[in-house]
């Protein structure tokens, strides 16, 4: 049997992937996520797994009383929810549940909810009324009691770990650590959407909001804020641990084993003289297992009533396990102190490593004004030492994905064409290589002082695999009269603009959708019909792999004869250009885009859609038409990025990329691209960067600066000088109006991210991941009365 080397090359990387998913160990503790700690809330039942017995039961302190739950029978984990408690049972065959623990009358008689001595479960989580976990080794999602109601994710997706909240439930996907939420539609897909691409090695639910840590290491909160509880204290990274989240307050536990909460109205302020092992909350308290006693102590106003948030109740129960008692290896991580006589000799406690904290260093951040110190992170600790290994494995993850691109490269032939197709929406820039070629102007933007610095990036690329098949099964091939039927045989009332290869309709199909239907222009001349060719090919092969909240969705496609069509899901709101620059559309439809904050909100949708791009796509994928007119935003006002016409496959991010021609638009083509010929991912950024300025200044790519015509000048020449002086506020879109208090920072931070996006040497712009998490800086502060993030937390409202 032969093995192409694709094939090959791809099962090394599925076999690196797997060492990597083997390394993370979840520790969630929330209103329902499993441990050895667990609350019932609504019935104010606290529970535990007894240490020092050869059995390890549970106990449970209610109203004053301790009651035995079980005392025959060991488990692993525990987790509560509104008035039920479930257990799973040491080796996870078998899953215990307690109900009505609200009731006076409850006798505390379990209900055997799973039995299976073959497929064994782990990640116990317990939300209001709905039960779920995870197969070991699989990842597959098990659910129980009330999940018909939570809308549950596709049977094909695994888990790395689940956590409930009310009415909802998340887990981080085992194939690319992304976020996936269900259950209320409303809280779930504004919590998911808030973490969008974002690597996660740990999440917590609460009450409405989920909080976790990223693969570097940091807190991130998504989710409501209407108590402050997404309002992490600042904070390094691997600064913050063992989660635990209430229904409007957030709690973790600090390097040096101290509590801290935040949100709530201020009522959970935590003593910071005793150390935890981990934490729990009710909707409106917390309790925590200390480390020098194994003792639960409980605060909140739901133990002091409200009298003194600092005080702390003692529950008296007997020792509690500050993990499961285990048979099998610990792993990567450490066996944890006392381990043989808190499990009674039967296993092994394993320390929390938390999963691969890839580097030490903070978020980065664009230099901004002078601001107040953030505090740097301190050493290492002992689990991030451990994390190395975990570094040096994704290192070789990104290694073999490089030769699998090579490989795939030689085996298909894409690598080799040198496509240049042109853009009919705005004038385009066609350059020659260096030898010679068609120029349009000399003019280049303005020297910008190389003195302006910003800090390193802080991207680690996860790359996720996609079909490069031309024709995906989720793409839909229509014949040619159906397209003709849906937009009244392409008529000019239907027409809504042009594309990299030819012009854009509205249609309606058969079944009742709006699309998009962009029709190849027609021509009998053999290099014109390459060129349409190319660029439809570019675009299906490209989009029909590519799925993601902010890239333009491909519907279909449609080839006959020397007819070729792609269809795209309409998107009601045009492009962002016209809501900019369009005399007729600005005043009477753009209003929703005159605020700050919305403004800000359409440039982070982008700035993510093109991250996806360089980041997530394998191979990597440069765009190089970045522009306000391939920005489309839907009925939600939601910015999508769209045009795949001129897109290329290229190598890593920061690696030179040589095609035969430059090609781009007038305005957005990156200097040093069109001057020099070399194309790398910070062309997009240099285009983006336009976009951005753009949306501050309200101005095209290049105008006539004058009441009455004059000089064509570019906003890049525009608006740097101005933010360079401080004097940003002469340039911002008086359409807008200033910005309010909490708003003036956000648009500064913008202001400066654009300026370092047109840098003139692409080595000096950020990275797609620095403008990402400047954006999402940016837009918390539009919600943020004090005017001021942590560079070390980034916490979204999403809309």
């Amino acid at each position: 049997m032969t093995i192409s080397p694709f094939a090959a090359a791809v099962t090394v990387i599925f076999i690196a992937v797997s060492i990597v998913n083997s390394l993370i160990v979840p520790f969630t503790h929330a209103i329902g996520s499993g441990a050895t700690l667990a609350v019932s809330y609504a019935s104010g039942t606290v529970c535990g797994v007894i240490a020092n017995q050869p059995t390890q039961s549970i106990v449970c302190y209610r109203r004053g009383q301790t009651i035995s739950l079980d005392p025959n029978v060991s488990f692993s984990s525990i987790a509560g929810g509104r008035t039920v408690l479930c257990g799973l049972r040491s080796g996870g065959y078998s899953l215990l549940c307690w109900d009505n623990l609200l009731s006076e009358n409850s006798n505390f008689v379990s209900k055997r909810v799973y039995f299976n001595n073959t497929v064994v479960l782990e990640n116990l989580a317990v939300g209001d009324d709905q039960i779920c976990a995870t197969v070991v080794d699989t990842g597959a999602l098990e659910c129980w009691r009330g999940s018909d109601m939570f809308g549950l994710p596709s049977g094909s997706e695994r888990f790395v770990s689940i956590s409930s909240g009310s009415a909802f439930a998340c887990g981080i996907l085992k194939d690319s650590f992304r976020v996936r939420c269900w259950g209320n539609n409303s809280i779930a897909n504004q919590i998911e959407n808030g973490f969008g691409n974002m690597s996660m090695t740990s999440i917590t639910a609460g009450g409405s909001h989920v909080c976790g840590l990223n693969i570097t290491g940091y807190l991130v909160c998504q989710g409501n804020n209407y108590s402050g509880q997404l309002n992490a204290p600042l904070g390094s990274a691997m600064e913050y641990s063992g989660l635990s989240l209430g229904a409007n307050h957030s709690c973790a536990i600090r390097q040096n084993g101290s509590a801290i909460c935040w949100g709530g109205g201020g009522q959970f302020s935590a003593n910071q003289t005793v150390s935890f092992e981990l934490l729990v909350s009710g909707l409106n308290f917390t309790c925590g297992l200390t480390t020098s006693s194994f003792s639960v102590l409980c605060w909140g106003p739901g133990w002091s009533n409200g009298s003194d948030s600092d005080s702390r109740f003692d529950l008296s129960l007997p020792e509690i396990l500050p993990g499961p008692c285990v048979q099998s290896s610990c792993g990567n991580c450490s066996i944890y102190p006392l381990s043989q006589s808190l499990c009674s000799g039967s296993g092994n406690i394993c320390k929390r490593c938390g999963g691969p904290q890839i580097s030490p260093s903070p978020p980065p951040s664009l230099p901004l004004p002078p601001s107040p110190p953030v505090s740097q992170p301190s050493s290492p600790s002992r689990p991030l030492r451990r994390g190395l290994l975990a570094f040096a494995i994704v290192g070789s993850v990104g290694v073999v994905a490089g030769i699998c691109t090579i490989v795939y490269c030689l085996w298909t032939g894409v690598c080799f064409g040198n496509k240049k197709i042109h853009n009919s929406v705005q004038p385009q820039i066609t350059r020659g290589s260096s030898n010679g070629g068609v120029t349009t102007s000399n003019n280049s933007p303005l020297s910008r002082s190389s003195t302006i610095r910003r800090q390193g990036s802080r991207i680690m690329r996860r790359q996720r695999s996609g079909t490069s098949s031309k024709h995906a099964d989720r793409a839909e091939e229509f014949s040619f009269s159906e397209l003709a039927v849906a937009t009244n045989n392409f008529s000019l009332e239907n027409k809504i603009g042009g594309g990299s290869f030819g012009v854009v309709y509205k249609g309606k199909l058969s079944d009742g959708r709006e699309v998009a239907i962009k029709r190849g222009e027609i021509a009998h001349l053999t290099k014109k019909f390459q060129e349409k060719e190319s660029a439809f090919d570019s675009e299906l092969a490209f989009l029909s792999r590519l799925h993601h909240k902010h890239l333009v969705r491909l519907v279909g496609y449609c080839e006959e004869k020397e007819e070729r069509l792609l269809v795209y899901e309409f998107m009601k709101n045009g492009a962002l250009y016209d809501h900019l620059h369009d005399k007729n559309n600005v005043e009477k439809s753009s209003s929703v885009l005159n605020f700050w904050k919305m403004r800000i909100k359409i440039a982070l949708d982008a700035a993510r859609g093109i991250e996806y791009l360089h980041n997530y796509a394998v191979p990597p994928i440069i765009h190089r038409d970045i522009k306000s007119s391939n920005i489309l935003i839907d009925t939600n006002w939601t910015a999508k990025v769209s045009d795949f016409g001129l897109s290329l496959m290229g190598p890593e991010t920061e690696r030179d990329y040589r095609p035969m021609k430059a090609a781009g638009t007038v305005g957005y083509i990156d200097p040093e691209y069109y001057g020099l010929n070399v194309l790398t991912a910070k062309s997009d950024v240099y285009g983006l960067g336009v976009v951005l300025l753009e949306l501050l200044t309200g101005k095209r790519a290049i105008f006539k600066n004058g009441e009455n015509g004059g000089t064509p000048i570019s906003v890049v020449d525009f608006a740097v000088p101005a933010i360079m002086a401080g004097e940003l506020v002469k340039v911002l879109d008086q359409r807008v109006g200033p910005p309010e208090l909490n708003e003036a920072e956000a648009v500064e931070l913008v202001a400066y991210t654009a300026m370092h996006c047109v840098n003139l040497e692409g080595k000096e712009r950020p990275t797609m991941t620095d403008i990402v998490a400047n954006l999402e800086r940016a837009l918390a502060l539009c919600d943020d009365s004090h005017g001021s993030i942590s560079s070390g937390t980034i916490s979204i409202i999403s809309e």
